[in-house]
């Protein structure tokens, strides 16, 4: 009998489990052989890198081939977002020095461009919605403070299923009204979060900004974290900016078509964007910025001449023989899934980037990183063979630029997951709408049949 008072501890991993892991990991393995064998395509992704078509959407395109002569070639990247090119949306708010986030979810959750009469009304409609539940920061955001922000983030996400007595009513309206709070609250149960676990964990000072309606998103992003509450306007600016760009990116992205997939089963939209949130936080998603700041602490500790194209070239070529950094054999933050010859995020982020290193007086870090970024892809196409060109993609700049705007780590993916939001709304409510059938994809079985033995003969 186990005494459930005097168990080992929680995260301990015994020998037991460790007898039972490797039973486990046995009967778990396929051999890779079979996948090619039985034509799996596997990651819903072909040899070739192309996924299998799952599903139709009208929410955004993303675009990194042309037709030359009846065959695809690989062209430089574009993203539209409701048939609008971003790199022209971003211009046009850019222009008349506005900010940008709120007309961009109006555009991809109602398939046009809001009028100044809509965006006003839609606007003063996001800034009553931020607003938590009286004593939700004190009673769950207070308690229990996770180091992970995204565990964060995704437990109060759910709790709030706790506080709304229409939780699982799956018609658009209601649908509608849950998406666009969470839109609104998702800044403020991220940083919440944070400056909890700041500090109960590390002893820091406690900010809790209520958020102001008079500000952006991105304004009060840096308004409630901020011991301070102040800004420039050209942080604030490029954080819009940062937001938009990461907002929507097709519905093939691993959180997006979990969005997709758990929507279908007509779960209720706390756990459809839980799911989405645990999906976003992983690694080989979400994640990537923080790979890439952390590859360039490590460049910059190892290369002594910023200047020195050699050396840095030195350092990227140890980085895929696996004798640098984490041994990964990857330069972070450059190739991606579906761009070749270039990723347009990166390319319009890139000149605001160049900005804000001016007024942080860190030109000579960004020139780094752009020594770096016409290096890899030359290196790595000699090193590898690649079905298509390679570039830098957009979180090559993103977490440096977190760097600069003083974001804490730990929240780098919860930004992306705050811009997110707007895109995984959007394709829920598409789902909802023209679905119309639960998202079941099939796998082969490998079983053979076996009869049954009685437990004292085995």
């Amino acid at each position: 009998m186990i005494d459930l008072q005097t168990s080992n501890n929680f995260s301990e991993i015994t020998p037991e489990i460790l007898r039972l892991a490797r039973m486990s990991q046995q009967s778990s393995s396929i051999d890779p052989e079979l996948y090619t064998k039985y034509d799996v395509k596997r990651g819903l992704r072909d040899v070739n890198g192309k996924g299998v078509l799952t599903g139709l959407t009208n929410i955004s395109d993303v675009r990194a081939t042309k037709i030359v002569d009846g065959v695809s070639v690989p062209t430089h990247g574009e993203l539209f977002y409701r048939g609008y090119n971003v790199k022209d949306l971003v211009k046009g708010f850019s222009d008349d020095n506005r900010f940008g986030f709120d007309e961009v979810v109006y555009l991809l959750l109602f398939d046009r461009l809001p009028t100044p009469a809509d965006l006003q009304s839609f606007s003063e409609l996001l800034a009553r919605y931020r607003s938590l539940p009286t004593s939700f920061v004190r009673d769950i955001i207070m308690k229990a403070p996770s180091k992970d922000m995204m565990n964060t983030l995704a437990r109060s996400v759910l709790t709030l299923y706790s506080y709304d007595d229409r939780a699982d009513d799956v018609s658009l309206p209601n649908v509608l009204r849950q998406c666009l709070q969470l839109i609104s609250l998702c800044p403020m149960l991220s940083i919440y979060g944070y400056q909890a676990y700041s500090h109960y964990h590390d002893g820091n000072s406690l900010y809790i900004h209520q958020p102001s309606q008079e500000l952006s998103m991105a304004e009060n992003i840096l308004h409630i974290l901020r011991p301070d509450s102040k800004f420039t306007p050209l942080e604030a600016k490029i954080l819009d900016i940062t937001l938009i760009l990461h907002m929507e990116h097709g519905g093939g992205n691993n959180s997006t078509f979990t969005t997709r997939v758990v929507s279908s089963s007509l779960s209720d939209t706390y756990s459809v964007i839980a799911a989405a949130i645990g999906s976003l936080k992983g690694p080989r998603h979400g994640g990537a910025n923080i790979k890439v700041v952390k590859m360039f602490e490590d460049l910059k500790e190892e290369v002594r001449d910023w200047k020195d194209d050699d050396e840095i070239s030195h350092y990227l070529n140890r980085l895929l023989s696996k004798d640098a950094f984490d041994h990964a054999g990857l330069i972070y933050g450059v190739g991606h899934a579906i761009y070749s010859k270039s990723d347009p995020r990166a390319v319009i982020f890139k000149g605001f980037v160049e900005q804000l290193s001016e007024e942080k007086g860190l030109h000579d870090e960004f020139d780094l990183y752009n020594r770096v970024e016409q290096l890899a892809p030359k290196i790595i196409a000699g090193e590898r063979k690649m079905y298509k060109g390679v570039s830098v993609n957009v979180d090559f700049y993103s977490g440096f630029v977190y760097r600069m705007l003083g974001l804490p780590i730990e929240l780098y993916t919860p930004i992306f997951a705050i811009a997110r939001m707007a895109g995984w709304s959007a394709h829920r409510m598409e789902e909802l709408a023209t679905g119309g059938k639960i998202i079941r994809p099939a796998y082969k079985t490998l079983c053979v049949e076996r009869d049954y033995v009685d437990l004292e003969k085995r």
